[in-house]
């Protein structure tokens, strides 16, 4: 029993003592760099859709409701 107890208080000692875990800086690195990625890929898709989707889904809407010519 007493074994048991030692044994159970020295591993909850090391267990407090552990410099182990994730640190604020890798946290806050990690939200820094899905927020930049983030980004990047809404400006991407808002530059494919405005420069590339848009004029010709324009233009085709203009073909489909031009009964004059």
């Amino acid at each position: 029993m007493v074994a048991k107890a030692t044994e159970m208080f020295i591993r909850s000692r090391v267990l407090l003592c552990s410099q182990r875990g994730e640190g604020f800086v890798d946290t806050a690195i990690k939200i820094l760099m899905a927020v930049v990625i983030g980004a990047l890929v809404l400006g991407g898709l808002y530059a494919l859709f405005g420069e590339t989707v848009l004029p010709t889904l324009k233009q085709r809407i203009v073909d489909m409701f031009n009964y004059g010519n």
